[in-house]
């Protein structure tokens, strides 16, 4: 079995050609790095706006180590070959590092690192890095199962306060996801398991909850989101979280005083009512780190096979509560108990979350799982991982991208998926 492949600092291999930061100067001379970023869309999507705004808070910590302009921010930039020829422009424009934000950018950005030697590019969420042999690219997401499930948790301590909510009885929650990739499925089911921990560690009988998911098959599409809100929303889920991009569920669910739990971008204002918890990755961490490496000639600190994974403990991961949702007289009981959580949480990782004695799968335990990690659409690795008496699936330890693809029991999805 693969051990977890961390490191504080990887070997001289991931810039081994050196003529690629040639261009960008050492540490001290003055030099800015010149960054590019290409997004799928524009700051109306709430994913892309969270990408825009770390890099203007990386680029604001940074000062004179990096220049970023708005010539070299590209928005709308579809996942077609017009990512491959941004590349290429924001490249003329003499920018040494150059980051895509959308998972199917990912083949175009490594056909432009084929063709530009001197420029760093760097890819997230997506899963070919590791196996390209590209010493110019990269792949980078987060940890961010840990943010889902003590947003889960959150949204767990809330179900306790519910007058609609009978938690002796079977009731529903809703999900309204993107895709039914790993990432997503990673993401809603650390979610759920963090709503039945908070469940079960309340003396609740966690397995009354189960979930519904609906995929709009869409990364952004307000109309589609609203819809899948409001379908899980009439299918009975007395509480809606999401996978995806805009206003749409989060909306919906003010519209219908559904408490729900949001991605990427907090709604206190905008959903003064139903807003309960978020979480996001914060991409600036990683931007900082590989500014830093170009700008000092260095190794990507905390990139392992061209892939960088951010957690809690680098800031990567941020999750919080909206307690004024919640009844005044539980607020510091509940604090106390998220607070024990997080904690927790940023112990133990993966092994907290993806516990399995807390899940099955077709009313069985979960020993083995041979997971995608090296973006082959085949099994690769073993996934599961037993320290002691814990087993766990041993998620973003073997490659950055979210691999976590099992259908555990509870979850209901479409027919059509």
């Amino acid at each position: 079995m693969k051990k977890p492949l961390r490191t504080l600092m990887i070997p001289a291999l991931a810039f081994a050609a050196i003529s690629g930061l040639a261009a960008c100067g050492g540490e001290g001379n003055g030099e800015a790095v010149k960054v590019g970023l290409i997004c799928l869309h524009d700051e109306t999507s709430t994913y892309d706006a969270n990408f825009i705004k770390a890099m203007n808070e990386a680029v604001a910590k940074l000062g004179k180590k990096v220049e970023y302009k708005k010539a070299y921010l590209k928005t709308g930039i579809a996942e077609e070959r017009i990512c491959y020829d941004t590349a290429k422009e924001l490249a003329e424009l003499g920018c040494n590092v150059i980051f895509a934000d959308s998972f199917n950018h990912q083949d175009h950005m490594l056909d432009a690192a084929k063709e530009l030697p001197g420029v760093q590019l760097c890819h997230a969420t997506g899963t070919n890095a590791k196996t390209a042999n590209q010493d110019n690219y990269h792949n980078a997401f987060a940890s961010i199962y840990e943010g889902r499930y003590l947003a889960g948790y959150a949204a767990g301590l809330k179900l306790l306060t519910m007058d609609n909510v009978n938690l002796d009885n079977n009731f529903k929650v809703g999900y309204v996801g993107a895709y039914p990739y790993a990432e997503v499925k990673s993401g809603y089911t650390s979610w759920f398991l963090g709503v039945r921990a908070a469940l079960r560690d309340n003396q609740k009988d966690p397995s009354k909850v189960s979930m519904d998911v609906k995929f709009t098959n869409e990364w952004y599409d307000p109309d589609g989101e609203a819809s899948a809100a409001d379908a899980l929303i009439k299918g009975g889920a007395v509480l809606v979280s999401q996978h995806a991009d805009s206003m749409g569920a989060p909306g919906t669910c003010e519209q219908a005083r559904v408490p729900n739990v949001t991605y990427n971008i907090e709604t206190k204002t905008q959903c003064p009512n139903t807003y309960l918890a978020y979480s996001r990755i914060n991409w600036a961490p990683y931007y900082e780190a590989v500014i830093n490496a170009v700008y000092n000639k260095k190794a990507i600190e905390g990139e392992v096979n061209h892939n960088w994974t951010g957690t809690m403990a680098t800031g990567s991961v941020e999750f919080n509560v909206n307690w004024d949702n919640f009844p005044a007289d539980k607020k510091a009981d509940f604090q106390a108990k998220m607070n024990a959580v997080e904690a927790e949480v940023k112990a133990k990782g993966s092994k907290k979350v993806f516990d399995c004695s807390t899940f099955t799968v077709g009313g069985q335990p979960v020993t083995s799982y041979m997971a995608d990690t090296d973006g082959d659409f085949a099994g690769d690795t073993e996934a599961i991982v037993t320290e002691g008496s814990v087993s766990y699936f041993n998620e973003s330890a073997y490659c950055s991208a979210p691999y976590f693809a099992l259908d555990i029991d509870g979850i209901n999805l479409p027919a059509q998926n």
